[in-house]
């Protein structure tokens, strides 16, 4: 684990991100766990999808295959976990709603969710490598110089935990407009 994140620490710094952009801690436990040695199985990885193995995946995979042969790891096969149809068919439908820039509680209660939940799912897509165009609906909920402070807030942070963010803006935003500004964040710097 620690050498993933020394590795994730070196490549953010390279491109002048923080570390998070590029994978999270789940997605490194994941990866710790499961030892991914090809894209294919790196983009099976929670939280890393085909995109993000793609753009940033090449060392991680050449590190935990040296790992592996250095350690005489037998990997499982039966590890890698696809996922369901029903679930890649509602970030389909949640994806060409938001690219038809349909305002996000229509979209969430279309599908019977409360926008806490339609949150979670817009991260798992934009953690995943894959941009959600969420402008039309942030540019209504927070205006330049407040987007302009989050946006620096996560481009120096070295967590997007949304609790330190709130912390740090001591009751300025609320867990909403900050968690669907991540998703502005993600989408534009890392995917």
């Amino acid at each position: 684990m620690k050498m993933l994140k020394d590795l994730r620490k070196g490549n953010a710094k390279k491109i002048g991100v923080p570390p998070f952009v590029i994978f999270q801690d789940p997605s490194l436990e994941d990866m710790a766990l499961k030892y991914p040695i090809t894209l294919e199985e790196l983009s099976n990885v929670h939280g890393v999808g085909e995109g993000k193995a793609k753009k940033y995946g090449k060392d991680f995979i050449a590190l935990i295959g040296k790992y592996v042969d250095e350690n005489d790891i037998e990997r499982l096969d039966d590890l890698i976990v696809k996922s369901t149809g029903s679930n890649s068919a509602l970030k389909l439908y949640m994806i060409q709603n938001i690219d038809r820039k349909l305002p996000l509680d229509d979209i969430a209660s279309a599908k019977g969710m409360d926008m806490t939940a339609f949150i979670k799912e817009m991260e798992a897509i934009v953690y995943s490598g894959t941009k959600l165009n969420i402008n039309y609906w942030i540019d209504d909920v927070l205006d330049e110089d407040q987007q302009e402070e989050i946006h620096d807030y996560f481009m120096d942070s070295e967590t997007d935990k949304i609790d330190d963010a709130m912390e740090e803006f001591d009751g300025d935003y609320d867990d909403e407009e900050l968690r669907l500004y991540r998703i502005k964040f993600i989408s534009e710097v890392a995917n």
